[in-house]
């Protein structure tokens, strides 16, 4: 990374700031000395134009439609990779040989159960608890049963505890989506690859032997690694931030699980279903393209856009992909969502409204149908995400506690309140 310096000027007074240059991508002006020089600080809501911190895992090009693991883009890792080979990639940065693939998966494997007294956790919730509430409860539970692997300070407990939340969050999200519907839980089975296994200990019931679809199991392995990880989004600054504290890697997914419960940010896909539920057949298509270019009408097309991609988004050509294979798995050729979508699809890449402002299908277009299709309910979504991207949580994490140069997060603000006043007592108050 090379260095550079800009002059930034306001009113009679010039100071000099750093430039620096990454791999790729645009630069940035250091301002960590802007306060000291000036006594200013820069005002940035959402940190849209704000560089919190340096990362080797994740490239995002949004003009470009453009999306790198470790320099890898997510076209290829989707299509030849599997889902831990890519956790291994964001972990270590480089693909793993044979050898270490195997014994990386068999690290992950070997601690995919849970502790038992975790089932006597849940049975403490309601029935009815929504599965990211089961989550986030289930995950910030983990540090109450290995304080083995809580010392951050600690190489070898810090990968544990990596290993252990990539290994059991599918577990707890499986255990979760159990207890909703009032089954047992299903135990894991270490003869089974990472989505198989899911699979099984969701819809597996002890009264009858479950067969792993091998298409289900392709096409969740491949939704994972599109989910894995996406750059300094919400819910990983939710992780670090929480990280920068000291806290405990378990305390600290539990709150990238949280942030990611909020609608905005991992239940999109459920809103991009619920859109086309509510359009129904292709030929009210026309009726919500109309309404979603009124102005005064408060819908809008969910799926459509996206905060960082300005661009076709490079994992819904494969989600599309990877939906019509599940369908075709189920007969469910003539499936009326997906022909709503593609017919979405369509309009959104030919009509002159949406390549104005950019609104391509995302990832979440597509991903809907195909999660519902394999049985999952929409409370569910979410959970799936949340074991997608606790890959690329504990990487950014991992990354964090090891650079020598981070500090604990502490944003600044453009206070609006009252100047300093003195305290009144009750009995003179008005």
């Amino acid at each position: 990374m090379s260095a550079k310096t800009g002059s930034f000027t306001f009113g009679d007074k010039t100071i000099e700031l750093p430039v620096k240059t990454g791999t790729i991508g645009p630069s940035v002006v250091d301002i960590g000395k802007l306060y000291a020089q000036a006594g200013m600080f820069t005002f940035d809501p959402g940190y849209t134009s704000t560089a919190s911190c340096e990362s080797e895992i994740t490239y995002i090009d949004g003009d470009k439609g453009v999306l790198l693991y470790r320099g890898y883009p997510i076209e290829q890792i989707a299509e030849r990779g599997d889902f831990l080979e890519t956790c291994y990639l964001l972990l270590y940065g480089e693909l793993p040989s044979a050898a270490q693939k195997k014994d990386f998966d068999h690290r992950i494997t070997r601690h995919t159960m849970v502790h038992e007294q975790l089932a006597s956790f849940l049975h403490g919730l309601r029935r009815d608890s929504h599965p990211m509430a089961v989550l986030v409860a289930s995950v910030g539970a983990l540090s109450a049963f290995y304080h083995d692997s809580t010392d951050i300070s600690d190489r070898n407990q810090r990968m544990t505890a990596s290993f252990r939340l990539i290994g059991k969050m599918p577990t707890l999200a499986a255990m979760a989506y159990k207890y909703s519907i009032g089954q047992p839980f299903v135990y894991p089975k270490n003869d089974l690859d990472y989505s198989s296994n899911f699979l099984r200990m969701c819809y597996a019931v002890p009264c009858e032997e479950f067969r792993i679809n091998p298409v289900f199991a392709r096409a969740l392995d491949r939704i994972f690694i599109l989910h894995a990880d996406h750059e300094q989004n919400a819910s990983t600054s939710t992780v670090r931030l929480a990280g920068s504290s000291g806290a405990n890697p378990f305390a600290c997914i539990a709150a990238g699980v949280a942030c990611l419960w909020g609608p905005a940010h991992g239940g999109a896909n459920e809103a991009a279903l619920k859109m086309l539920m509510e359009i129904g057949t292709v030929e009210n298509i026309p009726k919500f393209i109309a309404r979603a270019k009124d102005k005064n009408d408060p819908f809008r097309l969910m799926g459509f856009g996206h905060r960082v991609y300005k661009n076709y988004d490079p994992r819904a050509k494969i989600m599309q992909r990877t939906c019509h294979e599940v369908l075709n798995e189920l007969g469910d050729k003539d499936n009326p969502l997906l022909e709503v979508a593609i017919g979405l699809e369509k309009i959104a890449l030919s009509d002159e409204y949406f390549i104005e402002k950019k609104l391509y299908p995302n990832v979440d277009f597509y991903s809907g149908i195909t999660l519902r299709a394999m049985g999952f309910p929409v409370s569910m979504f979410t959970a799936l995400f949340a074991v997608a991207r606790t890959a690329g949580w504990i990487a950014q994490w991992k990354e964090m506690i090891e650079d020598p140069g981070q500090k604990i997060g502490r944003p600044r603000q453009l206070y609006t309140g009252p100047a300093r006043r003195d305290y009144v007592p009750i009995e003179r108050r008005a």
